[in-house]
Parts: structure tokens; C-alpha cells; sequence
């Protein structure tokens, strides 16, 4: 079960926006991720917790971000309740999208499981709903996902596969990297790993 830190900030003018304090580990049917965020200045922010079964999609999404919110799972597409800070209003969502994501590190984990892309195959086209902080308001996206190379790398603890993923956002042309490790990223745009007490999950390897 690793358990770490992430340091968040801005991707284009690398403003801190805080910490992630994460663990995640696989289950008999999947995998799930809990974490707690803080702002720059240690206080609480808000919290993550997702559970994907074992094809990556979304069976539970719990988001709590400045009061506000957020319970979704993958069921007709992607669908949502987006409560606000008074918990006297809640407003429900629904798009044929294949599944969520947002500032946490955890997404980009979630939707890799999902796809199960391999080295050197096509782009794969995948709609998403984003929840924007700080009050988790949903949009939707569209980007295209490939898997660029899998590499080992020699550990203390034997071979650690980093995949690195290219990322193209759709609707702006934008294009980054994602390194990920098992169920851990390592690094992309806006997130830095930080401290990781055990070595990253290895999911299975599916034909």
C-alpha cells in the first residue's frame, strides 16, 4: 500500500497550490485511492477518494474541495451530484464521457488502467469531465492518450517500469508528458512526487 506526497502547483507559472497526502492500494475487484490536500500554507483543503474496478472505470468518486462536493460514478457515461457548501442545493449531472478527472494525481492513474494502451499504438481519443478548484464545476474535455516507451529502471527492490505517456489536450493543441510507475506518478504537468514510503503497486498485466 504505498503512501506519499505530492506538491502541487501551477503548470504554467509553477504557483504552489499545496500538497496531496495520499495512500492507494489494489483491492479483489480493483483499486482505490484516498488522499487529503492542503494549501501552501498546511491547511486542510479538501479531500480525494476514488475506487476503479478492475477495467479502470469509475465505480466511486468522493471530491470535497472548499465545501463543495462532488459523488460520481461511470453509469450511463459519467454521472454526478455536485453539492455546495450549505448542503441545501445539489445539482446532478450526466455525460457520455468515459470518465473523470481534475487536479489530483490519481486520474491520470485511473484513466492509464482504463485504456491499456500499448508502446508505438495510435493515439486513443477519450472524453472527459473535469472538476475545476476550488469548487469542483464540471467540464468536459477531450484528449487524445499515447503510450510513448515502458522502461525498467534497476531499484534497491528490483526493476521499476516507468511508462511515459503524451497527452495532447484537444481543444487548445497543448501537449505534455506523463511519467507513471505502477499505480504512483512520478511526475507531470503540476504535480511532483515528493515522498513515497513503499514502492509503487503493480497492476496486473492483462493479454
Amino acid at each position: 500500500m504505498p503512501r506519499g506526497r505530492y506538491s502541487l502547483h501551477d503548470p504554467h507559472d509553477h504557483t504552489p497550490l499545496g500538497e496531496e497526502h495520499f495512500h492507494c492500494a489494489p483491492g479483489p475487484s480493483g483499486w482505490r485511492y484516498v488522499s487529503q490536500t492542503t494549501t501552501p500554507t498546511g491547511d486542510h483543503l479538501g479531500s480525494v477518494d476514488l475506487a476503479i474496478d478492475d477495467l479502470g472505470r469509475p465505480i466511486r468518486l468522493e471530491l470535497h474541495s472548499s465545501s463543495w462536493q462532488v459523488r460520481g460514478a461511470a453509469l450511463d457515461g459519467v454521472t454526478w451530484v455536485r453539492t455546495d457548501p450549505t448542503g441545501t442545493h445539489a445539482t446532478e449531472g450526466n455525460v457520455r464521457a468515459h470518465a473523470f478527472t481534475g487536479t489530483s494525481p490519481v486520474f491520470l492513474i485511473a484513466l492509464t488502467r482504463l485504456l491499456r494502451l500499448t508502446p508505438g499504438a495510435p493515439e486513443t481519443r477519450v472524453r472527459l469531465v473535469a472538476f475545476t478548484a476550488p469548487v469542483l464545476a464540471p467540464l468536459t474535455v477531450d484528449q487524445s492518450w499515447a503510450l510513448l516507451k515502458s522502461e525498467a529502471h534497476p531499484t534497491d527492490n528490483g526493476p521499476l517500469v516507468v511508462d511515459e505517456y503524451q497527452v495532447s489536450t484537444l481543444d487548445t493543441g497543448e501537449r505534455h508528458t506523463v511519467h507513471i510507475a505502477g499505480d504512483v506518478v512520478l511526475a507531470a504537468p503540476g504535480i511532483e512526487l515528493e515522498d513515497l514510503d513503499t514502492p509503487p503497486s503493480a497492476f496486473p498485466t492483462t493479454a
